[in-house]
């Protein structure tokens, strides 16, 4: 468990500074690096296929340059609302847009879980649909050098035990599992327990915190969302919530993780304050792991 882990940020982490005019996605990578952290993640935002492929070429040079890998490029997607052909078909386009940026891995959705009218699909029926969409992207990624992957969130596939079971159905030697430590308490499951499993088929993992509100409890307005259960989370600096992140660190080490820790901050804070703490915590806990 010694080995040190490569600490990285993602672009969501700025959305704050993006949104108040203080940065854009041109800004990233400077701004990382600036920060002491070692790679970026990028998020797709509501760039058309043109601006992202030119934005994807000018980020790579950045990242050259600035010695500053693009670790990730993260997109949307919905196999059940969207039908399973076409987004399969977009879902390529973004892979050669991942290619062209120089990301080796591309994270995308799978569902929210309802159909192209609106009406809820089970896990089960869901299952066989999601895994022959994510199988046929990854299959086209490999042939690009780009791994795929799903992450725990967006509600539906967002337990432990279903997205093990997702990524068995897909079992392709291409497609893992970006575990993300604190988005499992949007689906109400306790992140230590859920890291047993996620930390074993880690192929990437994202870091971050939330505050925590049990349903019933006074809710402010201001920056709070809802769990699937009906319980309140809003974005925290890491080691200030409730996520126990020292307890995760530890279980991906156990596990012989040994790839890129990515912060995402989602919090009220000044971001770039916060990404600050948030990288001088990581540290900090990764230290007394022995």
């Amino acid at each position: 468990m010694s080995s040190q882990m490569k600490f990285a940020v993602s672009s969501y982490s700025f959305s704050q500074a993006m949104r108040d005019g203080r940065m854009n996605l041109l800004d990233v990578i400077p701004k990382a690096k600036e920060l002491g952290y070692e790679g970026v993640e990028i998020v797709r935002g509501n760039q058309s296929d043109a601006e992202m492929r030119a934005l994807a070429e000018v980020l790579k040079v950045q990242s050259q340059e600035a010695g500053l890998p693009i670790i990730a490029y993260m997109v949307g997607a919905d196999f059940l609302k969207n039908g399973l052909d076409s987004e399969v078909e977009r879902l390529k386009k973004e892979v050669e847009i991942a290619a062209l940026m120089g990301a080796p891995r591309m994270r995308h959705d799978s569902s929210q879980g309802v159909d192209a009218q609106g009406n809820p699909v089970s896990v089960e029926d869901a299952l066989p649909i999601l895994a022959q969409g994510y199988r046929r992207v990854t299959e086209f990624a490999a042939g690009l050098g780009v791994k795929t992957m799903i992450e725990n969130h967006g509600y539906f596939m967002q337990d432990s035990d279903r997205v093990k079971k997702l990524i068995e159905a897909v079992n392709h030697k291409n497609f893992g599992w970006l575990t993300d430590m604190g988005n499992f308490l949007c689906a109400d499951e306790d992140p230590v327990h859920a890291m047993q499993t996620g930390a074993k088929m880690a192929v990437h993992a994202h870091a971050k915190d939330f505050h925590y509100k049990k349903q019933g409890e006074f809710l402010p307005k201001q920056g709070w969302f809802g769990t699937r259960g009906g319980n309140h989370l809003r974005g925290a600096i890491i080691g200030h919530g409730v996520v126990d992140v020292p307890a995760c660190l530890r279980l991906l080490k156990e596990a012989g993780y040994d790839g890129w820790l990515s912060v995402e901050f989602e919090g009220m804070e000044d971001c770039i304050m916060a990404l600050k703490a948030d990288l001088e915590n990581l540290k900090a806990m990764e230290a007394e792991i022995k």
